[in-house]
């Protein structure tokens, strides 16, 4: 792929060039399998995606124009999966399984369109911020998350570049690729290691992680697995690499009808996604309402699933955490595989790297600090380069209010009398307040 030079690129930004989302493909890996999974298993579920800003210190409608917003909304929905696209999901090999999406699936997707949206502009409690709501059947509004988080980012870090001259943007990429290679070269002498890019939802701009992907391809080599952007796994010749995400056990816990089924949900949803993967497709996401809880009732056969991903407790505690689990249940932690992704940067991944080595197989998912840390680049102080806490979570299910409680209350979603109803349901036991940055 031919290099591009990303600073003029960025200085000549035309609507047809480089509009923000580029292709349906253009989104995480796991969003495709769980959409099998919820295509066969859940069509009719109607359900709700919200956008969720926790830096409410940012004031998203000041710094993002309304009209603007539609239209890169709009050009998503206009985008359709292309014959090249279809051919590539139908033949390729994802986790060294062929054939992984069924082609009654396939032939479904190649039709699909993202449902509308609704957008308003509202005066939150300290300043003006976007409501953003995807309404429908879970099949589709899933299918929002990712993009609706990438334009929305990649709309503020092009808003604040516009005060940049050509050379101050020169200097500012020239900088941010400087602060990149170096983290570069010092992951390359971690022995072993297993990186994979993370970033798509909350980068910077595509451009940008597009060349963040191409330089740890040769700067890491083999100790890059692969990345989660499945239009970048394309084009980049690497692997897609994903597995689930909360959202199914949201919509399972919502669906419950009373407090025993609502304890079963999690393990409901282990048992329809070996319905359909296995191998390393069997990673436990362990706490969506408590990491604790869900292992305290969980049946011995998850034991014996390939790996955690535990995804808001701290890296190097949350993994402890799970080899005690392992370990309690008589299984090796040295065949197992723990995923680590939460906010991770550079000296994370080496503490955890180093912590782990020889008592568990570890994987990292690189995210936000890798494709979207200008912090410190830009000529003059900038803060709206900075990344932003942003999520799009799925907030009703056939008309119940979804919920997320997750190790740190502070990432908890959802309606405060449903948040308590489900603490009293699954306790608080292992729940750190914790700040959450990205």
């Amino acid at each position: 792929m031919a290099r591009i030079d990303i600073a003029k690129r960025v200085h000549d930004h035309t609507w047809k060039l480089d509009p923000i989302i580029r292709s349906l493909l253009d989104t995480d890996f796991y969003k495709l399998l769980m959409l099998q999974m919820i295509w066969g298993l859940y069509p009719k579920v109607e359900t709700t995606f919200s956008l969720i800003n926790r830096a409410s210190h940012v004031f998203l409608a000041e710094e993002i124009d309304e009209a603007e917003l539609r239209a890169q909304l709009d050009h998503a929905r206009s985008l359709r999966l292309t014959k090249r696209e279809k051919i590539w999901l139908a033949g390729n090999t994802f986790y060294g399984r062929a054939q992984i999406f069924e082609p009654e699936f396939l032939a479904w997707l190649g039709d699909f369109q993202l449902p509308e949206y609704e957008l308003r502009r509202v005066e939150g409690a300290n300043g003006p911020q976007f409501e953003l709501d995807f309404h429908g059947p879970w099949t589709h509004t899933t299918m929002w998350e990712i993009p609706a988080l990438a334009i929305i980012n990649e709309m503020r870090s092009r808003t604040a570049m516009r005060s940049l001259g050509a050379f101050a943007i020169d200097v500012l990429y020239a900088r941010a690729k400087s602060k990149l290679w170096s983290k570069v070269e010092r992951l390359r002498a971690l022995e072993g290691l297993k990186v994979s890019d993370f970033g798509t939802r909350r980068r910077h701009s595509f451009l940008w992680q597009r060349w963040c992907v191409e330089a740890l391809k040769e700067g890491l080599g083999e100790a890059l697995t692969g990345t989660s952007n499945v239009l970048l796994a394309m084009e980049t010749d690497l692997e897609a690499v994903g597995t689930n995400a909360h959202e199914l056990p949201m919509v399972l816990a919502a669906m419950a009808e009373d407090d025993e089924a609502l304890r079963r949900a999690p393990y409901q949803v282990l048992r329809d996604w070996k319905s359909y993967y296995g191998g390393n497709l069997l990673v436990v996401l362990p706490d969506a309402f408590g990491t604790e809880a869900f292992l305290e009732a969980a049946p011995d056969w998850v034991a014996d699933w390939t790996g955690f991903r535990p995804d808001s407790a701290p890296p190097i505690a949350g993994g402890e955490r799970i080899i005690a689990w392992w370990q309690a249940q008589g299984r090796d932690p040295r065949e197992k595989l723990l995923v680590l992704s939460d906010g991770m940067d550079v000296d994370s991944i080496e503490a955890a790297h180093h912590h782990f080595a020889g008592r568990v197989r570890t994987s990292f998912g690189w995210g936000t600090n890798l494709t979207n840390d200008f912090r410190g680049c830009a000529p003059v102080a900038m803060p709206a380069l900075d990344p932003i806490s942003l999520v799009c979570k799925v907030s009703q299910v056939n008309g119940r209010p979804a919920v997320k409680l997750s190790d740190n209350p502070n990432k908890a979603t959802g309606t405060d009398e449903e948040i308590a109803r489900y603490r009293r349901v699954f306790g608080t036991t292992g729940s750190q307040s914790l700040p959450v940055e990205v």
